[in-house]
């Protein structure tokens, strides 16, 4: 018995067969190279069928897909901004056709829900039912699950916290992707660093090594250890605004474990300390008391993890 997750990212998709022990049995990898709508459900099924051409002794019982959007769980459809052609898009039809086989369970979440399932299974938060996962990279999303369970919302939109309002007063900057993104997602530490050295006439540091428009978070990180002060107002605001962001969601949810991923975590892990200070000075006391934070223990593979936890999940569900 087996199951099949797959990861669609924003350049490539991921497929592993996965043992019910969580053991990956074998794995294959397809570049997007700019695939748009119907193209980018092919290399899905393509590398779904292709693991199980490969394994046929393997019976798979469900499979598991992560995709970096919305589904939309009333209609079976899924939304992905950085897949042109994927607006209520039938990815599951899609599948269900390719696979041929209505025995298997065909399951498909967001990326965010992945990132915390797969945290449970095989990350920083094994055996949890209370876990935050915030995933900080281009932009800035939370996986949320409560006593059990994932938390989906009326339209399958829990967890757009780069939304989240934590800055007085509104500006209009915020409107592409809200205020916590606007600061501290990977974009907007960037655009923050840039914004500072177009202000700063006499700046001689670090990240005048190159045109402002071209200074990256990359090179935020690098500049701020070599003591640059622009570097490290971005990123101080930034470690402020993950603390207030952090503390809100502690208070709400009462979890036990706040998981940070994403690129930007990576060079930002040595924060968290920092960041559980500034959250303890905004949440509620008793929770923020009994929360830990840490970072990803399975980043770069939490989606793919959580795609076959998903799958391994829905195929309890049934026996």
């Amino acid at each position: 018995m087996a199951v099949i997750g797959v990861d669609l990212g924003g350049t490539k998709v991921a497929a592993a067969l996965f043992d019910r022990s969580g053991n990956i049995e074998a794995k294959v990898v397809k570049l997007l190279d700019g695939a748009e709508g119907e193209k980018v459900a092919g290399l899905v099924n393509e590398v779904i069928l292709s693991l199980m051409a490969e394994n046929p002794a393997q019976k798979i019982e469900a499979i598991g897909v992560c995709i970096p959007g919305i589904v939309y769980s009333k209609k079976d459809t899924v939304w992905a901004p950085n897949i042109p052609g994927w607006d209520n898009f039938p990815l599951k039809a899609r599948i269900e056709a390719a696979v041929n086989n209505p025995g298997i369970i065909i399951s498909i979440e967001s990326d965010r829900t992945c990132y915390v399932l797969g945290e449970v299974w095989k990350g920083g938060a094994k055996g949890c039912d209370n876990v935050i996962y915030l995933a900080v990279g281009t932009g800035i999303g939370g996986g949320i699950l409560i006593d059990g369970r994932v938390l989906h919302g009326h339209s399958d939109i829990v967890g757009a916290t780069g939304w989240m309002a934590l800055q007085n007063t509104y500006h209009e900057d915020y409107i592409p992707c809200g205020c916590f993104e606007h600061f501290a997602s990977g974009n907007g530490i960037a655009l923050q660093a840039q914004k500072a050295l177009r202000c700063e006439k006499n700046y001689t540091g670090v990240l005048g090594g190159k045109p402002v428009e071209e200074v990256t978070t990359r090179d935020v990180f690098a500049a701020y250890e070599q003591g640059d002060l622009v570097a490290r107002k971005v990123l101080d605001k930034a470690i402020e605004m993950w603390g207030m962001g952090a503390a809100n969601l502690v208070s709400l949810f009462n979890p036990e474990k706040f998981i940070f991923g994403g690129g930007v975590f990576g060079p930002a892990a040595k924060f968290i300390p920092r960041i559980y200070n500034e959250a303890c000075k905004w949440g509620q006391p008793i929770s923020m008391k009994q929360v830990e934070f840490s970072a990803s223990q399975v980043d770069g593979e939490a989606a793919l993890y959580g795609a076959g936890y998903l799958a391994i999940r829905e195929s309890w569900k049934v026996e």
